[in-house]
């Protein structure tokens, strides 16, 4: 009794200053003028939906960044090594360091693109357009664009650089059609049947993709006789992605799959912040060391230092002393 008379007193009492903290924040001049009183919000609740809108899009700040990797982005043979490697383009799949070393720095300039672009749109939508939308890159398009147009490591009809040429081009129709209000009645033209559909396939197409090998779970892959088969393998071929041994006994696939079904049972319970449960419980097992499921791959630190150094910026006042 003693202690749910504490645990009582204590939800009271937090209760009364997010009350107070909503009523002061709504009657100042960033409460009124996101209006939340007309809109029947409050500031704890923005807040926590914000947090929750955070975490389900977090993921792509990573995947989108390999995805648009596997393209190969700029790299090419010439960047292969050693020099007698450049005249053969093969060496782009087998793991050359070279051309490896080049598709890390890509990586690490697509996150930051990733995360400057979602930054400024988030930004933008919130304090120009009023409304509590977040943007971030689309998977569907990013997926095209790298396995469709491009092609795996290049592997494609169109070029790198043509590609992000022909996407840009399309951004800007897209804002000109936006601008002028011809993209509404346009919209108006489709028959609502086909805009569900779309829905629904651009959903079933980005669930293909992360069930795939190389930027997924890894339950899906490639077959010579069905297209597509159940792999979840321990070990995949790099470049074509089949499976060389282990089928379904990949550790990764079954964190993922424990993830999914935590995240479902939440969300069939209707229980507050389900997609973080799922989502936690994938990322904090994924950070412990030396297991099949980490993601700081043994003889690869780089991801760890990254890591740490992001999580010094939290921690510490001077970033280095993680180091010493």
């Amino acid at each position: 009794m003693e202690r749910g008379g504490r645990r009582n007193c204590f939800s009271k009492i937090l209760a009364r200053a997010s009350t107070v903290v909503n009523q002061a924040v709504a009657k100042s001049s960033a409460g009124k003028y996101f209006k939340l009183e007309a809109r029947k919000s409050s500031f704890s609740k923005e807040f926590r939906a914000g947090i929750v809108t955070f975490f389900t899009l977090a993921y792509i700040i990573s995947v989108n960044a390999s995805i648009l990797t596997d393209s190969g982005g700029p790299c090419t043979e010439n960047d292969c090594t050693p020099a007698q490697n450049t005249t053969r383009p093969a060496c782009k799949f087998d793991m050359n360091p070279g051309y490896q070393s080049c598709l890390e720095r890509t990586k690490s300039d697509l996150i930051v693109a990733t995360l400057l672009a979602s930054m400024v749109a988030c930004f933008a939508m919130g304090s120009i357009a009023n409304l509590p939308l977040a943007l971030a890159p689309g998977m569907g398009a990013n997926a095209f664009f790298a396995y469709n147009m491009v092609g795996f490591h290049g592997s494609g009809t169109v070029s790198y650089s043509t590609g992000l040429a022909v996407v840009m081009l399309e951004g800007c129709l897209f804002l000109l059609l936006s601008a002028t209000g011809l993209r509404s009645k346009l919209a108006r033209l489709i028959p609502r049947s086909v805009r569900l559909a779309s829905a629904v396939g651009i959903g079933l197409f980005l669930a293909f993709t992360g069930l795939q090998v190389h930027q997924g779970m890894g339950l899906v892959g490639p077959s010579k006789s069905t297209l597509v088969t159940l792999t979840a393998c321990l070990k995949t071929d790099y470049a074509t992605g089949e499976c060389l041994g282990g089928k379904l006994e990949s550790p990764t696939f079954w964190l993922g799959a424990v993830g999914f079904l935590i995240t479902a049972t939440c969300l069939s319970r209707q229980v507050n912040g389900s997609m973080i449960f799922g989502i936690a419980l994938v990322t904090v097992v994924s950070w412990i060391r030396d297991t099949s499921v980490t993601i700081f791959i043994t003889g690869n630190l780089r991801l760890l230092e990254i890591f740490l150094l992001i999580f010094s910026l939290f921690v510490y006042k001077d970033s280095t002393t993680i180091y010493t």
